[in-house]
């Protein structure tokens, strides 16, 4: 997705945060992944902005078989929209779904997510957590702090937030909504991310932009490969504990 200029509201936010004012007032204020709408109906005649990343040129790396398997598009048979196999030769192994020793210090069924790190993790009950690659915010669109899913969607539609839709023309097509599908920022997956009953605006979803995972790019939220945001969404319930770190 897309970024660009604060709102004056999000810039004074902003500046709050830079003086040590705690974190978790500022989703309300930021351009974040969604905003809080019900999804309308998109033309067809309205012009694709958006489209898949292309394979990167740069370091090549090397992936297993069972890597190789799981970052197909052998998903999509159980899927309504086709889900692109990923060129694991462009993509760290560190970011690739793995079993890790659970040193997070959280309880089984939480998730975790170090923005440092890149990664995000699932605590299992055996000791063990799950640990997934994500992209996280750039400087400036970075939250952390405690929340909890409250919705989770398949195949999300797009809502981008009005700051958004000024500051960037590609997204000024979708000011209404885009559909879910293949070509949808969000990918295949979103998990909505609040406090209390306030939501943050910030989603753990998919991508279509997967060589995009281990750098901070997103406008704040928490984005995954599809064929991991597909495996974690069916591990999580509603309710679950989110915890990102600063």
């Amino acid at each position: 997705m897309s970024t660009g200029l604060f709102s004056a509201g999000a810039r004074e936010a902003a500046k709050k945060f830079a003086r040590g004012v705690a974190i978790v007032a500022l989703p309300v204020l930021l351009a974040a992944c969604a905003a809080n709408q019900p999804a309308p109906t998109a033309s067809p005649a309205t012009p694709m902005a958006f489209a898949p990343a292309p394979v990167p040129s740069g370091p090549t790396f090397t992936a297993d078989s069972s890597d190789q398997v799981r970052y197909s598009d052998k998903v999509s048979a159980d899927e309504p929209y086709p889900v692109r196999s990923i060129n694991l030769q462009k993509v760290d192994p560190q970011f690739l779904k793995q079993t890790v020793p659970n040193t997070t210090g959280e309880a089984a069924g939480t998730i975790v997510i170090d923005p440092h790190e890149r990664h995000l993790y699932l605590v299992q009950s055996d000791g063990t957590a799950i640990r997934y690659g994500v992209g996280v915010g750039r400087e400036g669109f970075a939250w952390s702090g405690t929340a909890y899913v409250r919705r989770k969607l398949e195949w999300p539609d797009w809502h981008p937030p009005a700051e958004m839709v000024a500051r960037d023309p590609h997204a000024r097509p979708y000011a209404d909504g885009m559909p879910g599908g293949p070509n949808n920022p969000l990918g295949a997956r979103s998990m909505a991310l609040w406090q209390g009953n306030k939501d943050t605006l910030f989603r753990i979803h998919g991508t279509i932009e997967p060589y995009s995972i281990g750098k901070a790019v997103s406008s704040g939220c928490i984005r995954m490969m599809n064929q991991d945001v597909i495996d974690l969404y069916s591990r999580v319930p509603l309710g679950t504990k989110v915890v990102v770190r600063s």
